[in-house]
């Protein structure tokens, strides 16, 4: 045992917890809970955004990604930058357009009560099972620090997360993400120089090895248009257009992200956030990819078998090679990632659960005070669910391209509905509900009946849900406009 680093870790998760449990004062309605009362400033939503991009899937995995391969994976995030764009045209006007509190409202207003459901419930599914092999990456890392079972490691981290979330809200989501983003990148950038500091002849021995290994490889122009262009998950294509389509499906139809926008005091505001995120989300990347690369070097001088398990190579390199004291920084810095994302996830499960399922179903018209002690119910709820899965998740694969994988099924289902909505007045909700089903469907047998690369899955599934739409729209009558849609 390590007693400085354990100290530090324990410091972090007791100080942390502590701090979002303070925001418990102010909150005294929905819109304080769920947005944060959209008081917080545009700067601190975009680190916000950054935190729910970097989860523990990102620290431990994309290491793991450059270490197997190369750099290919940023392909994916300039796809992320044409998303941004596409959103803040798109999307962000219409969301702005009154007051809402979550994404599936607009599906309300524009087609009606079914697709709002749907769409919402597919949010619920999706989100439920992507956080949950995110909680067990948690534990990869936590196992590494105390040899726990993965039991011990996710119920620590979930019951800490869900304590100062339950206390705070989306106000605490927002201000324990800045914090937290800044002590990952922290994190980060003090194990690049020890790591650096660790090969002997530094960069310029890192520059001969890691390139005369391809590990610098960036762009992938290939294009031959056969089965294995699809099977590669990291071509310039594949990153570029999987990138557009995941981002505008995440940034723009899940709650997750989209309850951040939400939150920001005007649309302006919201779109300086989205962009401003795009910056250090790129610069984090590299960084990470780079340590992927470097400890590719290190392993290679010190002829070093790699991890049995690929995602173990950056967290087991802090613990076993960092002084005390570091190791402990940086070990928290990764699990302050893996927190920020579990609290964000868990609001949003709540935000969702109640305003577009309990609230419209419930009898009467639920009153303020009950209505936040059911979101603070759901946000328990859920804490308990993500906890379930985070156990099932253990044999699942790498945990960066399961999450990825297993958001970007459903993910195509409601950015094509969305695009329907948002490009077309043709088409009703029962239109709109055939494609979506049709899209999912596809994506089920993609996912399990064939091998293309998860990068494709969300342009298929927004391909597909799309043209399905437009084609029952033409054998089904004129749509009825929802009375939300004509004065809204």
């Amino acid at each position: 045992m390590r007693w400085l680093d354990l100290g530090v870790i324990a410091a972090y998760l007791i100080g942390i917890t502590w701090f979002g449990a303070r925001f418990r004062e102010t909150q005294k309605s929905l819109k304080d809970y769920f947005l944060g009362g959209r008081n917080a400033p545009w700067w601190a939503i975009g680190f916000s955004i950054v935190s729910a991009e970097t989860s523990t899937l990102t620290i431990i995995g994309t290491p793991a990604l450059a270490f197997h391969g190369n750099l290919g994976f940023l392909q994916v995030v300039f796809g992320y930058l044409l998303a941004r764009i596409l959103i803040s045209v798109l999307f962000l006007p219409q969301y702005f357009r009154g007051e809402m509190y979550t994404a599936y409202e607009l599906m309300k207003r524009r087609f009606g009560d079914r697709i709002r459901r749907l769409t919402a419930g597919s949010f619920l599914v999706l989100r439920a099972l992507a956080e949950g092999v995110r909680v067990f990456a948690i534990s990869i890392v936590v196992s590494v620090i105390l040899g726990t079972g993965d039991m011990f490691s996710i119920f620590v981290i979930v019951l800490l997360t869900l304590f100062y979330t339950f206390e705070g809200g989306m106000t605490a989501v927002i201000w324990t993400d800045v914090v937290q983003m800044f002590l990952y990148i922290a994190g980060a950038i003090v194990s690049f120089f020890v790591i650096l500091n660790s090969i002997p002849g530094g960069w310029g021995h890192v520059a001969e090895v890691a390139g005369a290994a391809g590990k610098f490889q960036l762009f992938d122009f290939r294009f031959e248009w056969s089965a294995d262009f699809f099977r590669r998950s990291y071509s310039f294509w594949a990153g570029i257009l999987g990138g557009l389509f995941l981002t505008t499906a995440s940034h723009g139809t899940e709650q997750l992200m989209v309850q951040r926008l939400l939150a920001a005091r005007t649309e302006n505001q919201s779109r300086a956030a989205l962009f401003g995120s795009w910056a250090v989300i790129f610069v984090q990347f590299t960084l990470f990819l780079l340590i992927g690369a470097m400890l590719f070097v290190y392993y290679q001088d010190n002829r070093l078998p790699p991890p049995k398990v690929a995602d173990q190579v950056y967290p087991r390199f802090i613990w076993e090679q960092l002084p005390a004291g570091v190791s402990g920084l940086v070990m928290a810095a990764i699990l302050a990632a893996a927190m920020s994302n579990l609290s964000a996830a868990l609001n949003a499960l709540a935000s969702t659960t109640v305003m577009d399922f309990y609230k419209p179903l419930a009898k009467g018209a639920p009153g303020e005070d009950h209505l936040l002690k059911v979101a603070r119910g759901a946000t328990v709820a859920w804490g308990g669910v993500l906890m379930g899965i985070g156990l099932l998740a253990r044999h699942w694969g790498s945990v960066l391209e399961a999450g990825l994988g297993i958001a970007s099924i459903v993910y195509g289902g409601l950015l094509g509905v969305f695009l329907l909505g948002l490009l077309t007045k043709r088409v009703g909700e029962e239109a709109a509900m055939a494609g979506m089903i049709a899209g999912l469907a596809t994506m089920l047998y993609i996912k399990f009946g064939t091998s293309i690369a998860f990068t494709w899955y969300v342009l298929i599934g927004t391909l597909v849900t799309f043209t399905v739409g437009l084609a029952a729209s033409a054998t089904l009558p004129a749509p009825r406009v929802p009375q939300e849609a004509r004065h809204g």
